[in-house]
């Protein structure tokens, strides 16, 4: 999860801060990568840009009201959630969800 004010402050961070933010998710892909493996992940534009679809009715903006936005997402393939949750504690953000993929 991001801050609300994450995207205005990626913006408006140096060079070095970004890639230092960079080194920080290289470093929890190479600690998945030892453990399992990196299915997907990537940014997300900002909340202002998402539209939410509700039955018929469209709206614009992000799914939800909340002071947290989300500003990007791994799938990853673990051998078990505490791994996840171990990994996951390598990311440089403030707050990250972990959830399983259903199995349908």
């Amino acid at each position: 999860m991001a801050e609300e004010d994450h995207f205005d402050r990626w913006e408006a961070a140096s060079e070095e801060q970004q890639r230092a933010f960079f080194d920080g998710l290289a470093a929890f892909t190479a600690a998945v990568g030892e453990r399992g493996s990196v299915l997907l992940g990537d940014a997300l534009a900002r909340p202002a840009e998402a539209v939410t679809v509700r039955g018929r009715h469209t709206v614009a903006g992000p799914y939800a009201e909340t002071v947290e936005q989300v500003g990007g997402f791994y799938v990853v393939d673990l051998p078990s959630h505490d791994v996840a949750v171990e990994t996951a504690r390598l990311l440089p953000v403030p707050a990250v969800e972990i959830r399983p993929i259903l199995e349908i």
